[in-house]
């Protein structure tokens, strides 16, 4: 009871504490800003979108700070998302700008039916033309938000809108559909095996179609009286996804946990290049971009290298010089969307990485304030083109492209002694190409018991997967994951860029999936864990077909590269693990051939890594050394 009670307690408070800041801060705006919330923007298809607009007090013309959003922002009751909403308000009006937050079609008091991505496109482009034309504006727009508020901007970009002045897109895989080798079709697969985040994102925040309504045609003042009623905002039963993950057949899981599963069920089963993901809001790199954007990455990101690739994308394509010129990026050695939160010690997972923090909002704020204002700030002098954290020296360091120039790629390859099962092994990574007429490791791969997701790039998996760098040794142990290691280094290397994984596999099915990790293992055998990928065999030739396996014979598979900036010091060694499961940040493989989605059954798969002459199972890693 005592703990109940102080439970009770402690919610009260922060729920005080929350309200109690929303008022000071609204105290604030209203001193310094004309408030207009509610308004409902209407769309070409007579739609109408709820937006809150705030603009500072003065007769002059200003910009605007677009940010649109599947979230709530409602500016009455407790939650972080409408505090800093608020926030964001007040710093932006602060600085002579006027601020809008606008709700897709169809979530909270927004008119219309909502589907992921924040579509129609021509929402974005409806938006940026009403807000351009207000009496109050200059015509400029810059938009900024992370992860969801952010997956929007990349699509609306390509339709190069006049006003679409400037953009910071943060944490924006989720907008990302096919760009380069990566085929993500945001963030839903990686070598075309499902990322589960999204049925528990979903979960979260896709609104019944029998939720509470506003009639059509609500005036703006009934809709500020209702909202401090009616926050339109469902608060759904909790689930332990750490259980709720393991239900089979896939395509059932949110129904299973009773949750709203109509985008879950059209997405389920569209395969890596299905045209429906070209109809949507993703960006891909056949469409044009004509935005200077400043991007924003984290080391331990759901996507940080189709995020990478898309930087580059834009560098080298836009069909405007100026727009080429204009694109910056930053990289941190954080979780998703958690720049700000860096601190005097980052902590990331279990691992420091030192002091990671950065002056982000004078930087944006330079950034807006050149495109929007016409500030001539010397901007191009005082931002790098590429900032980016090396972990393992613990520190920010500078380039003018990514990866930085002076790279150059070292060839690690494979092999064992005959067991590179578990880290008590002795599979080896070695400079010198193998030069045995043959050589294999094998494991066994049962889809009933895969192997544990540990740390890594991850997002929105509830109690499921926790992010970050882990010691990996607890799960070394596993019979099923093949452990390669290098030497202790002689010297001190940085390996900044895509990290390549070509792999000589055969197996006894059809179909089954292929992970890597790469691992920074300490002196003392702790071994952090950077990056991971997978790919899922039958589309190792391409996402446009399904080749499948013949039993034990050999294949080239080439996973979907990772990224890092990392510091592998004198006498620490270089390791990758090779499994066919990382779940549930992956789904898992069931080794059918099958659709996977709709099974409920799997096979045991007893899969082998080749290393020879003729089968050089290799890693080619992006090294800049240091003395």
């Amino acid at each position: 009871m005592k703990k109940t009670a102080f439970l009770i307690k402690t919610i009260l408070f922060i729920s005080f504490f929350t309200v109690y800041s929303q008022e000071n801060i609204r105290k604030q705006l209203e001193e310094i800003a004309i408030i207009d919330e509610k308004v409902m923007m209407p769309m070409r298809d007579g739609i109408r979108l709820s937006t809150n607009i705030y603009r500072p007090k003065t007769n002059d013309k200003v910009p605007v700070i677009f940010s649109r959003t599947p979230y709530n922002f409602n500016s009455w009751g407790d939650g972080k998302e409408r505090t800093r909403a608020l926030q964001s308000a007040l710093q932006m009006v602060e600085k002579g700008y006027a601020y809008v937050v606008q709700n897709e079609r169809g979530r909270y008091f927004s008119e219309g039916e909502w589907d992921i991505l924040g579509v129609p496109l021509t929402d974005g482009y409806d938006a940026f033309t009403w807000l351009s034309n207000q009496t109050w504006s200059n015509g400029k727009i810059g938009t900024i938000g992370c992860s969801s508020t952010a997956e929007w901007q990349m699509a609306v970009a390509s339709l190069d809108h006049p006003a679409h002045a400037a953009m910071v897109p943060q944490g924006f895989g989720a907008g990302v559909g096919r760009v380069g080798q990566y085929f993500e079709q945001g963030n839903w697969y990686r070598g075309g095996v499902e990322q589960l985040l999204f049925a528990s994102w979903l979960y979260g925040v896709e609104q019944d179609k029998f939720k509470p309504r506003i009639p059509a045609g609500a005036s703006q003042e009934d809709l500020i009286r209702i909202s401090r009623f009616y926050d339109l905002a469902p608060e759904n039963p909790p689930v332990n996804w750490a259980e709720a993950f393991q239900h089979l057949p896939l395509k059932d899981l949110l129904k299973n946990v009773s949750g709203k599963k109509e985008i879950f069920d059209k997405m389920i089963v569209r395969k890596p290049n299905d045209e429906d993901w070209y109809k949507g809001g993703l960006y891909h790199d056949d469409m044009g971009f004509g935005v200077p954007s400043f991007w924003f990455v984290s080391w331990y990101d759901v996507a940080t290298s189709p995020n990478l690739e898309l930087f580059n994308h834009v560098r080298n394509n836009a069909e405007s010089k100026s727009v080429r010129e204009n694109q910056y990026l930053v990289i941190s050695p954080t979780l998703h969307c958690g720049f700000k939160r860096a601190k005097e010690n980052t902590i990331v997972g279990e691992l420091s990485v030192g002091d990671a923090r950065l002056n982000y909002d004078e930087q944006i704020a330079l950034w807006f304030d050149h495109f929007l204002k016409g500030e001539k700030n010397n901007f191009e002098n005082k931002i790098p083109r590429v900032q980016y954290y090396t972990m393992g020296i613990n520190k920010w360091q500078q380039s003018e492209t990514w990866p930085p120039k002076g790279v150059t790629y070292q060839t690690y390859f494979l092999g064992s002694k005959g067991n590179a099962q578990t880290m008590y092994g002795n599979g080896t990574l070695s400079l010198s190409k193998n030069s045995k007429p043959e050589g294999k490791d094998s494991f066994v791969y049962d889809p009933m018991n895969p192997v544990k997701s540990y740390g890594g790039g991850v997002c929105c998996t509830g109690n499921a997967v926790q992010g970050g760098s882990f010691d990996q040794r607890i799960m070394e142990t596993r019979a099923d994951i093949l452990v390669y290691t290098s030497q202790p280094l002689e010297q001190g290397i940085e390996v900044s860029g895509f990290i390549e994984a070509h792999l000589y596999v055969s197996s006894d099915v059809k179909d089954t999936d292929f992970t890597v990790k790469i691992i920074d293992v300490y002196p003392d055998g702790r071994a952090y864990n950077l990056d991971e990928t997978i790919q899922r065999a039958r589309y190792r030739d391409g996402y446009d077909k399904e080749i499948f396996m013949d039993k034990g014979k050999v294949y080239k598979v080439s996973l979907s590269p990772m990224s890092t900036s990392n510091y592998f010091k004198k006498g620490h060694r270089i390791r990758i693990e090779v499994s066919s499961s990382n779940f549930p940040r992956f789904a898992r493989n069931l080794n059918t051939g099958g659709n996977n989605y709709d099974e409920k059954t799997g096979v045991v798969a007893t899969n082998n890594i080749h290393y020879s002459e003729n089968y050089p199972s290799q890693i080619r890693i992006p090294v800049i050394s240091k003395k």
